[in-house]
């Protein structure tokens, strides 16, 4: 009875994995594809143009300072693979006037033709305990990181659904996924990106264009650097139980999923860990992608709480430390 279950289920499993290719988007050839990448000028935005630029696409870059674009332009042209190819830069900051973005948009799609895939990588981080953040942070946060990906998407959606063919990007962060100590700011402006992804894709499936959410772990970039500087202790233990990825290794997955149309992209084991943990109501690009959802959440959930437990451990103790030394400070 044990060998008939078992090779019943080996049977399910590779009719599953049969049957996938069916139902799965058809690859974005990257080849002579139209690009645009908004927070392209550092980091990983700019690994994704050169990831990009390698295939064969035409790249916008769209950032705000000129001076990084016109550096990350140089930098991203030394991978050319034709002498067809161009690197097109634009400066606007995408999170104020959707007019002005929108603008800028046509700009692009008038020279480079209509945009193929729009990486929207546009974004800031700031860690900081709740009551110590100010109130306009928490305003900066969820107009760049959420308004800075609505308005260039909404920009370039009417030619995607018209031409039946492209893929929006948006760049979240593991942050996206879980809540963490310092991130109350900077949690929900990546949160937010997921629920406008799923009732996007809802929207745009039919169409043939399709939407990824790319859930990066800690990244070695400028704004890591940055971030860094003023990150509470609590946040910088939690985050050091994982690694620092490089922004090619990111820009590598995040194209590589774009282009399969899959709507989760995670780097590494923890990030594959958290994508099925968190999938929730998420699309699934194949039947063997909700199966895998459905076999492993009980096993990922109780390594989750191992997890969690230790970040509470974390937080108390940095509390306990934090009092001991208000008490040395009082006797002093």
């Amino acid at each position: 009875m044990l060998l008939l279950a078992a090779a019943f289920l080996v049977a399910f499993v590779l009719l599953l994995y049969m049957v996938s290719p069916l139902i799965s988007p058809k690859p974005l050839a990257l080849p002579g594809a139209h690009v645009v990448v908004t927070g392209g000028s550092s980091g990983i935005g700019k690994s994704i143009a050169i990831e990009c630029y390698k295939q064969g696409a035409f790249i916008t870059l769209v950032a705000r300072n000129e001076d990084k674009l016109l550096q990350a332009k140089k930098e991203i042209e030394k991978h050319s693979i034709n002498d067809k190819q161009v690197v097109l830069c634009i400066s606007v900051d995408v999170s104020q006037d959707y007019n002005q973005v929108e603008n800028v948009i046509k700009q692009a799609q008038e020279k480079l033709g209509p945009v193929d895939m729009l990486v929207n990588c546009a974004g800031i981080a700031m860690a900081g305990k709740f009551e110590e953040v100010e109130v306009s942070a928490f305003e900066r946060l969820m107009s760049v990181n959420y308004l800075g990906s609505v308005y260039p998407s909404r920009a370039v959606i009417a030619t995607m659904k018209e031409r039946c063919v492209g893929r929006i990007v948006f760049v979240s962060s593991q942050a996206g996924q879980l809540g963490l100590f310092g991130y109350t700011a900077y949690s929900p402006s990546k949160f937010a990106l997921r629920g406008l992804a799923e009732a996007l894709q809802m929207e745009v499936k039919p169409y043939n264009v399709y939407v990824t959410v790319a859930y990066p772990p800690d990244t070695d970039t400028p704004g890591f650097m940055e971030e860094n500087k003023t990150k509470p202790l609590e946040t910088k233990l939690i985050s050091g139980t994982s690694s620092v990825c490089s922004p090619e290794q990111v820009a590598k997955q995040i194209v590589k999923d774009a282009m399969q149309g899959n709507f989760n992209s995670s780097i590494g084991s923890d990030g594959y860990m958290l994508s099925l943990l968190t999938c929730g109501m998420s699309p699934v690009t194949s039947i063997t992608e909700g199966l895998q959802q459905v076999v492993t959440m009980g096993l990922f959930r109780t390594i989750a709480l191992f997890y969690l437990g230790s970040f509470d451990s974390i937080v108390r103790r940095c509390m306990m430390q934090g009092k001991k030394s208000e008490v040395v400070d009082k006797t002093a």
